[in-house]
C-alpha cells in the first residue's frame, strides 16, 4: 500500500547508514538552503547530542520547515554540511520526520495501523512482508501513545491530537533516534497540546532526540531544555534564558512581537503564526 509522498519522507525507505562512534547525532556547518529561488537559510551551524529536546522558534518565513526538511534529506542544501552520526542525511532509518498536518491528505483510504506500520519499512526492506514482530511493534507503539483502540480507524476520522499521536507512534515503531516535528501543536486546543507534550516525555525515556518547530515562545521555554531562534540565520541557540533576550527576540521578530516583563519573567505576545504556510 502506498501513501502520498507528503505522508512520509525518504528516511523511511532508505538503507541503514552506519553511525560513527562518538559522533553527535546532528552536526550542521554553514548551511545554506534555497526555496523557490530565494535563500531560505544562510550560514546556519549547530550541534545536537543524543537525547536533547530542542524547540525551533522564529517568525513565519524564518526557515523552520526548510531546516527540518533539509535534515530529513527531503530538501537538499545549496551549501554547507549536514551530518547525522557522522554521515550525510540521506538514507538514515534513524530519522523520523513528521510534516505539518496541513500537508497530509487525510482522505486517503488507509488506517492508523497501516501508517504506523510504515515506520517499519526501513527494517523490512522493500520486498518483505511484515511479520508478527513488526505488527507487535505497531500495536505496542499505539498503546504507548494512548490510541491503541484506534488502530483500524481511517486516518481522517482522527482528531488533530490523535493524528499527532499516530505520527509519534510511527516514529516509535520505526525505532527512530532523531524525531523532526514540524509545528505539531499548531491548531490543537490546550488539552490536546498538553497531551502531545506528555507523550513526548516517553521519548525522553528512550533517549530519542527531538527537534520541534513551534510558534509558541512561552511553551518552548517551559517544555524544552534548549531553543534555537531562527530567522533565516541562527540568532541564538541555548537555554531559553540565554536565547530569549529582548535584543535577540526583536532581531528575530521586529515589530511583530510584544515583550512584557512580569514578576521578573519575559512574556512574548503577538507572533504572526497564522499568516500562511511556513517555509
Amino acid at each position: 500500500m502506498t501513501l502520498p509522498k507528503k505522508l512520509w519522507s525518504s528516511a523511511y525507505a532508505g538503507q541503514h547508514v552506519a553511525h560513527q562512534p562518538g559522533a553527535p547525532i546532528l552536526h550542521i556547518i554553514g548551511l545554506d538552503v534555497t526555496y523557490n529561488g530565494h535563500l531560505a537559510l544562510e550560514q546556519v551551524s549547530f550541534v545536537l547530542q543524543t537525547g536533547e529536546r530542542v524547540a525551533i522558534v522564529g517568525p513565519n518565513g524564518a526557515g523552520k520547515s526548510t531546516l527540518l526538511k533539509a535534515i530529513a534529506g527531503v530538501h537538499p542544501p545549496a551549501r554547507g554540511e549536514i551530518s547525522v552520526y557522522g554521515a550525510g542525511p540521506g538514507g538514515h532509518i534513524c530519522i523520523a520526520y513528521v510534516p505539518q498536518r496541513s500537508l497530509v491528505d487525510w482522505k486517503f483510504p488507509v488506517t492508523v495501523a497501516d501508517v504506523v506500520l510504515m515506520g517499519r519499512t526501513g527494517k523490512l526492506g522493500l520486498l518483505r512482508r511484515p511479520r508478527k514482530r513488526d505488527w507487535d511493534h505497531v500495536h505496542a507503539s499505539l498503546d504507548l501513545v494512548g490510541i491503541g483502540g484506534l488502530a483500524q480507524r481511517q486516518i481522517g476520522e482522527l482528531s488533530g491530537g490523535q493524528q499527532q499521536r499516530m505520527f509519534i507512534a510511527r516514529a516509535l515503531a520505526q525505532e527512530a533516534e532523531l524525531m523532526l516535528m514540524d509545528e505539531p501543536l499548531t491548531g490543537l486546543d490546550i488539552p490536546a497540546q498538553e497531551g502531545i507534550l506528555q507523550v513526548l516525555e516517553t521519548l525522553r525515556e528512550r533517549r530519542v532526540t527531538v527537534l520541534l518547530s513551534t510558534h509558541d515562545l512561552n511553551q518552548a521555554a517551559e517544555h524544552f531544555e534548549r531553543v534555537l531562534l531562527l530567522n533565516r540565520r541562527l540568532l541564538g541557540f541555548g537555554t531559553p534564558d540565554e536565547v530569549f533576550t529582548p535584543e535577540r527576540l526583536l532581531a528575530a521578530y521586529g515589530g511583530h512581537l510584544r515583550l512584557i516583563h512580569t514578576d521578573g519573567a519575559l512574556l512574548a505576545l503577538g507572533d504572526t503564526c497564522c499568516e500562511g504556510h511556513e517555509h
